[in-house]
C-alpha cells in the first residue's frame, strides 16, 4: 500500500470515528446546554473545512507525509541520519512537529497579522467538537506553508508525520468536546494529553486566559514554558466563551468567518449588518 492511500484511509477512517464517538459522547454527557445556533454553526463548519481543502490542495500538490516520503529520499533534514535508531527518530519527530504546534498557536496570538486570521477560530460563543475544524482557509494555507518547510527541514519519518496528523485531527475533536469529563479522570489525564477542560481555558472571553494552554496533543509545552494555566478565573462551568464583541448569532455565519480577517473588529450594529 502506497502512502498516500494509506495516508487518506487512516485519516478518513478515524475522522469518521471520531466525529461518531465524540459526537455521541456530547449527546449522553454534554457540558453545557446545546447551543440554538447548532445546525448553523455546523453548516457554516462544514463549509470551512471544504474550502480549506479544495484551496489547500489546489496550491500544495503534495500533502505533509508524502513530502517527508521525498525528504527521507534526501541527504539533508536534522533527522535524516542513518546512525539514528528508527525508533529515536519515529519519537523524536512526533515530539518535535507537537512543540512546532505550540509554538505557530503561540506566534498566531503574538502577532497581528496571524491573529486576524486565527481569531476566526476564537469568534465562537459557543463551543463543540465542530470548533476543532472552525479555521480560517488563509489560516489553514499559513500553517500547512509552515509544516511543510519545518518537515523538509527536519526530515522527519513519514511514519511520524502520520502518527502527529493522525494524533492532532483526534486531538481536535476530543479538546473542543462539549462534554462532561470527571475531574478524576480530567486531572491525571491532563498530564499526558491536552483535555477539553484544559483547553476550554484558552478559548475563554477574557484575553489573559487566550494566552495560556496552547498545546494542541500534548501539554509539556505548556507547563514548561510557564503558559500553563488550571482553571479560568470564573471557574470551569462559568466561563463566557469566545470573542468580546463578537458575542452574536452572526458569528455562527460563513461569510461573518470569511470575511473576519479583513475587518476591524466589529460594532454590535456591524455585527447584526453580518448574516
Amino acid at each position: 500500500m502506497s502512502w498516500a492511500t494509506l495516508e487518506s484511509n487512516a485519516y478518513w477512517t478515524l475522522f469518521t470515528a471520531a466525529l461518531l464517538v465524540v459526537g455521541v459522547w456530547e449527546m449522553y454527557r454534554p457540558w453545557r446546554k446545546v447551543s440554538e445556533q447548532l445546525g448553523r454553526r455546523w453548516r457554516s463548519h462544514a463549509l470551512l473545512i471544504v474550502a480549506s481543502g479544495a484551496i489547500t490542495v489546489l496550491i500544495f500538490r503534495a500533502s505533509l507525509v508524502m513530502i517527508a516520503v521525498t525528504a527521507s529520499h534526501s541527504r539533508f533534514g536534522l533527522l535524516n541520519r542513518p546512525w539514528l535508531p528508527p525508533a529515536i527518530r519515529f519519537v523524536a519527530g512526533f515530539l518535535l512537529l507537537d512543540f512546532l504546534s505550540y509554538v505557530f498557536h503561540r506566534v498566531s496570538h503574538a502577532f497581528l497579522p496571524l491573529w486576524k486570521v486565527h481569531q476566526v477560530h476564537h469568534s465562537d460563543p459557543d463551543f463543540d467538537l465542530s470548533n476543532g475544524f472552525r479555521n480560517h482557509p488563509l489560516e489553514t494555507l499559513i500553517n500547512q506553508a509552515a509544516y511543510s518547510g519545518a518537515i523538509a527541514l527536519l526530515a522527519p519519518p513519514p511514519a511520524a508525520v502520520l502518527a502527529a496528523q493522525l494524533a492532532a485531527m483526534l486531538a481536535a475533536f476530543f479538546t473542543h468536546a462539549n462534554a462532561n469529563l470527571p475531574g478524576w479522570i480530567d486531572k491525571p489525564l491532563r498530564r499526558i494529553f491536552v483535555t477539553p477542560g484544559m483547553h476550554r481555558v484558552h478559548h475563554s472571553e477574557e484575553v489573559p486566559e487566550q494566552m495560556a494552554n496552547f498545546g494542541e496533543i500534548l501539554p509539556w509545552w505548556d507547563r514548561l514554558f510557564g503558559t500553563y494555566l488550571e482553571a479560568p478565573a470564573a471557574g470551569s462551568d462559568s466561563v463566557r466563551m469566545g470573542l468580546q464583541g463578537v458575542q452574536s448569532p452572526a458569528a455562527a455565519g460563513f461569510l461573518f468567518m470569511l470575511m473576519q480577517p479583513f475587518r476591524a473588529r466589529p460594532t454590535s450594529t456591524e455585527i447584526r449588518e453580518i448574516r
